[in-house]
Order: C-alpha cells, then structure tokens, then sequence
C-alpha cells in the first residue's frame, strides 16, 4: 500500500511537470528577447539620453536668467583718498570770501588749511538678477536643435539595428534547438530501427541461419546511436540554455513549436534599389551626411556676429545707503581674430560632409550588394534543402531494399548497416538544410529591410 502511494506520488509529479513546461514559437521568444535582452535595454537608455539632449538644446532659445550675489567686509577703505579743504575753493570764491575772514573763528580758518581723509566701501552688499535673451546666434541655436533631432533619430535607427541582431541571434538559437530536436526524433526512430533488426538478427543467429558477427554488427551500432542519443540530449540542454537567458526567460523546460514545410523564397524577393531606402544602415548613412552638414553651419556661425537683449534689476549699500535700479541692455559681439582659426574649422567641417556623402554613395552599392548576396544565399540553401529532401526518398528506398535483400540472404549485415547511416546521414543535412534555409531567409530579410 506504501509503495502503490509512492508510485502515484511519482505519476502526478511527472504529469505535472509535463503540464507546466511552456511551449513557446519563434515570434514569442523574438518578443520575450525584444524586451528583456541587454543589448535592447542598453538601446532604449541610449534613445532616451538623445532625447533629454534635445529637450536640452530647445532651452536655449529662452532667456538665460542669472543671478549674482556678493558681500564683503574689507581690512580698510576700498575707495581712499585725502581732500584739503582750501585747496578746493575756487581762487575767485575765496577772493570774494576774503572780506568774511575776519569774522569766522580761529579754528574754523586753521581747518581749512589742514588735510581730511575720506575712506568709502569698506564693506558692503551687491546683488542682481538678469535676464540675457539671444537675439541672432549665426543660427548656432537653430542648427543645433536640428543636429540634436538628428542625433534622438541616429539612436532609434540603431535601436532597430540592435533589434536586427537580437532576432538574428534568437532565431539562429531557436533552429539550431528545432534541428538538435529533428535530429534526436531521427536518432530515436535509428534506435528503433536497429532494435528490430538486433531483435530479426538474434532469432535468426539462435536458428542457426546467421552468424554471431551479423549480431554484434547491430550491437556495436546500437552502442554508437545510443552514444549520439547522449551528445544530442546534452547539447540540446546547453542550447536550451542559452536561448533562455537571451530571451529572459525564467525556466528552461520549455518547448518549442516549429513548421519544417519548406516554402518557396520568391514571395520574400524585393526590388533592391527600391528596398535600399527603407534599410536601417542606409538611413543611418543619410543621418551622418545630415549631421555633418549641420556641424558645418555651426561651425559658419560659431564665427558671425551675436545679438542679445537683456533685463536686469541691481542693488547696493556700498555708500552707506540702500540703492536699487533696473536696466535695459543690448549686447553685439563680433568676433574678430576668431576668423583666423574659423575659417580652417569650416573648410575641416566641409572635407567631413564631402567624405559622408561619398561613404553614402559607396556603402549604398555595398548594401546592395549585400542584399544579392543575401538573395543567391537564400536560393542556394533553398536548393540545397531540395536535394536533401530526395536524398532521405533514396536514403529510405535503399535501406527498405537492403532489408529485404538481407532477410532474403542476398546481402550482408555490413550493407543494412551502411544503408540505416546514409539513412540517418539524410534525414540529418535536411534537418541542417531547412535551419540553414531559415536563417538564410531571415538575413535577407533584414538586408532588404523587411
């Protein structure tokens, strides 16, 4: 009674873990590693770094507001100075005051002669606000919200990039799990196979009408399938593995569901002139020349005459007393020995435009060039799946042969043996064939812009 409740204990355990393993396509794992890969999440942060440096360089046709602040407490006087009295009056007002002299006191006359020191500012406050708004900038302003549009664009272009090589990788990870699964359905399918014949074989040796060797041919292949069984199971492990840390998956007990029809590639073929526009890395050669071209008017106007216009409101005590004024103010600068070095920084920024355009037109053939590569790969893996799929036709057609030729005594157990591997050999390069195939599909997808 123990044990029966063991073994149920033991069932449900499987069945459960048979019912919770996840069974994913190719589109949910792209997605799966579409939000949760590293290489994505470093993209977006990208993305959004250009877009705060937009946000940034819009603030610049604002006012720039500034406030200034200053107290200070002087060992003495900043302002010092000695003042005689008598040396101040007018020679002609002392002619006229000369009658008055008698009656004004000793001391009063004496002072006029003496020397009076005057000491001002020895501390005080200051403090102010302005606004500074640019009139005319040589279009810096303008040109450089424009480069820092450019920029948010360059970075969502290598998003999708960024994205292309995710979903070449998760794919290439999901056909290889897909041809190691193919490959152990074939490595059981052999393992049945050859447990037949071991079993037609070991009847036949206990008659008497075969001899031992024909046995322990069959076994010692069996001991080879069963070795390939293992590096199978290990290998579709690992790969199981690795797709599931690139796709942030939580488990790897997963399954995958797959098609292995082979469809014609002529739906997918695309106008290659027409599809280089659309492509990401064409695009992103059109952003360099683009940004190129707004470094060099930067760099024209960085040497142009500035406008601005301000407001300010100001306050001290520095005489001892409060006063506090506003102004209105305009500013022009001119730069003037700028122009020396200016002139070479805009001939530099025109070579760098002139060398854009030209990678422009350059990695537009290579682009297209890829893309027919792309193409004749497509159909070359297309064909070549062709041929493995008549290959496992003869494959089979002569181990059926064979099999009958040994049970009828007209060939050797060598011949079946050699006859099951061509089999198995088959049944694996078309497995390999329609993964090649797909990954081949998917890089001219991603080539044409699709």
């Amino acid at each position: 009674m123990k044990m029966k409740k063991i073994l149920i204990i033991v069932l449900c355990s499987l069945c459960c873990g048979f019912v919770s393993a996840q069974t994913y396509t190719l589109e949910q794992l792209m997605d799966s590693a579409l939000h949760n890969n590293i290489a994505i999440r470093s993209a977006q942060y990208d993305i959004e770094a250009a877009s705060q440096q937009r946000k940034e360089a819009f603030t610049k046709y604002f006012p720039n507001v500034s406030g200034t602040g200053l107290w200070f407490n002087a060992n003495k006087g900043m302002a010092q100075t000695t003042l005689t009295p008598s040396e101040m009056i007018p020679p002609e007002v002392a002619t006229s005051l000369a009658p008055l002299a008698q009656f004004l006191p000793e001391e009063a006359l004496a002072a006029l002669a003496n020397p009076v020191s005057i000491s001002m500012m020895k501390n005080g406050t200051i403090a102010g606000v302005q606004a500074v708004q640019p009139v005319f900038a040589g279009g810096q302003i303008v040109y450089g919200n424009k480069l820092a549009k450019v920029g948010e664009d360059v970075s969502r272009l290598q998003m999708q990039l960024s994205e292309n090589e995710v979903e070449k990788t998760t794919e290439q990870y999901f056909w290889q799990l897909a041809s190691m699964q193919e490959k152990m359905k074939t490595v059981e399918a052999v393992e049945a196979l050859l447990n037949d014949i071991c079993k037609d074989v070991d009847v036949a040796v206990r008659a008497g009408v075969a001899m031992r060797n024909d046995l322990l041919q069959v076994q010692l292949r069996q001991n080879d399938v069963a070795s390939q069984k293992l590096k199978i199971s290990n290998g579709l492990s690992l790969v199981r593995m690795l797709l599931s840390q690139y796709c942030g998956l939580r488990d790897t007990s997963f399954v995958i569901s797959y098609q292995i029809d082979a469809v014609s590639p002529i739906g997918i073929k695309q106008d290659h002139q027409q599809a280089l526009l659309g492509t990401a890395e064409y695009r992103l050669l059109g952003k360099q020349v683009e940004a190129a071209d707004l470094q060099k008017k930067i760099a024209i106007g960085k040497n142009l005459p500035s406008v601005a216009v301000g407001a300010g409101f100001n306050y001290h005590n520095l005489l001892e007393k409060d006063h506090s004024f506003g102004m209105v103010f305009a500013t022009v600068s001119v730069p003037i020995s700028d122009w020396w070095g200016g002139s070479h920084a805009i001939k530099r920024k025109k070579l760098e435009k002139q060398q854009a355009q030209e990678q422009l037109y350059d990695n537009a053939e290579l682009l297209k060039i890829r893309m027919q590569s792309a193409w004749n790969s497509v159909e070359e893996s297309y064909q070549q799946l062709l041929l493995a799929q008549r290959s496992i036709e003869q494959a089979e057609e002569n181990l059926r042969l064979n099999r009958d030729y040994y049970n009828a005594g007209m060939s050797r157990m060598c011949d079946l043996l050699e006859a099951q591997m061509l089999y198995q050999q088959s049944c694996d390069k078309r497995t390999d064939a329609f993964a090649e195939y797909q990954n081949k599909l998917l890089e001219y997808r991603q080539a044409t812009g699709q």
